[in-house]
């Protein structure tokens, strides 16, 4: 079985630290990007097969980056959980219709991201 590699896309240090320890110790290879710009660049490289996406960071949002990675034929595959602090329905309506996997509102259980990502690629 190939080691599966996640991309964390997150400008919240603490967030990206949990994250990351919690998919290391599953032996998964984890990626790091700051912003939208950084996960596209990561994500053409690494071709991930998970990305858990921040929707409010700086230079690209979460909806830009999604709309970016479904436009390109390597990546439109890739499953894409949105984690934000936004959490009104229509913020989790618009991160489904525009394409991502599943959408979790802050803060989460590491659990349960865990969970929703071995669910989405077993």
């Amino acid at each position: 079985m190939s080691i599966k590699k996640i991309l964390i896309v997150d400008d919240e240090p603490n967030i990206v630290m949990s994250l990351e320890y919690a998919f290391k110790k599953r032996a998964f290879e984890v990626f790091v990007a700051r912003d939208g710009t950084e996960a596209l660049e990561i994500s053409e490289k690494q071709l991930p097969d998970v990305i858990l996406l921040d929707i409010m960071m700086p230079q690209m949002d979460g909806y830009e980056t999604l709309k970016k990675l479904r436009a390109n034929k390597y990546l439109e595959k890739t499953k894409v959980i949105f984690l934000s602090a936004k959490s009104k329905m229509a913020d989790v309506e618009k991160g489904l219709e525009m394409g991502a996997d599943s959408y979790m509102t802050k803060p989460f259980s590491i659990k349960k991201v865990v969970a929703d990502v071995e669910k989405l690629i077993m």
